[in-house]
């Protein structure tokens, strides 16, 4: 144990030493690319990595040191923020277990340790970097998946515009592909944004529709219900034969919604 307590000090006092050595000898593997940033950056994780690595040979336990796993969702938050791919952390992570590996050889045969010791600081070292690995892309995901999200919700906003024509009245044009997401989101946040806005005459126009699905069809008619409630005229254009046909199948009875061939119509008739 004298000897292993001997290396967790010299990994403690040597740590950014060993870090640097680390990541230029990683930086040398065959099909390893870097920016000079990510590789400062490397050498900044190694060292509290192996600082870690140190503090743990202090215990016979596979404790996590303290701080490792926060250490590891920073990690992860940091790299997901910048845009990296999970891929990219994954790729890495071979050439950096065999490099430090060889160092952990090295160090423990300057040191004396027996085949057991060497053993024991071999498996702490990949007990650890294996919870790092798996802390870092749980973050990872769950901070890409925010970000995802977060997109989504823009592109929605983006896809769903109200755009009032002349007074009080406004068109909704629908355009593209209509699913439960996107007919919830209508039904969630732009009938607050009609109400504000003072509509009492909305053109729904679905001549950029291309195809739209069961469940959508009935939000939409739930949207339809909730204005009428407001006491909003809604009025709906530009839906194709094989549309009609579509939702008709589905049992949805759109026959007390006035419609109309296009908006143009359907302005002309609202002012009549």
């Amino acid at each position: 144990m004298k000897g292993i307590i001997g290396v967790a000090r010299y990994l403690n006092d040597n740590a950014e030493m060993l870090a640097n050595e680390i990541v230029q000898k990683i930086s040398q593997s065959p099909n390893f690319e870097a920016l000079k940033e990510e590789l400062e950056q490397a050498i900044i994780v190694y060292t509290e990595f192996i600082r870690f690595l140190g503090k743990s040979l202090h215990s016979s336990e596979n404790n996590v040191p303290e701080g490792l796993v926060e250490w590891s969702k920073t990690n992860g938050k940091r790299t997901a923020s910048q845009g990296e791919r999970v891929s990219m952390i994954i790729t890495r992570y071979p050439p950096t277990r065999l490099v430090f590996i060889d160092y952990l050889t090295k160090i423990s045969i300057e040191h004396g340790l027996s085949s057991e010791e060497f053993v024991f600081i071999n498996k702490r070292f990949n007990y650890l970097l294996d919870i790092s690995i798996n802390e870092t892309i749980v973050v990872f995901e769950q901070v890409k998946d925010k970000i995802i999200q977060k997109a989504q919700q823009e592109v929605l906003k983006l896809s769903v515009p109200v755009v009032p024509i002349q007074d009080k009245t406004a068109v909704l044009p629908l355009i593209g592909s209509i699913d439960s997401e996107r007919a919830e989101y209508i039904l969630e946040n732009v009938i607050l944004k009609i109400i504000e806005m003072k509509v009492e005459y909305l053109i729904v126009d679905f001549s950029g529709i291309l195809n739209i699905d069961s469940i959508a069809e009935r939000y939409l008619f739930d949207i339809y219900s909730v204005l009428r409630l407001q006491g909003i005229e809604v009025v709906m254009t530009g839906i194709r034969p094989e549309l009609a046909q579509t939702v008709v199948r589905n049992g949805i009875d759109f026959s007390s919604i006035k419609t109309y061939a296009t908006v143009k119509q359907a302005i002309a008739t609202q002012e009549s």
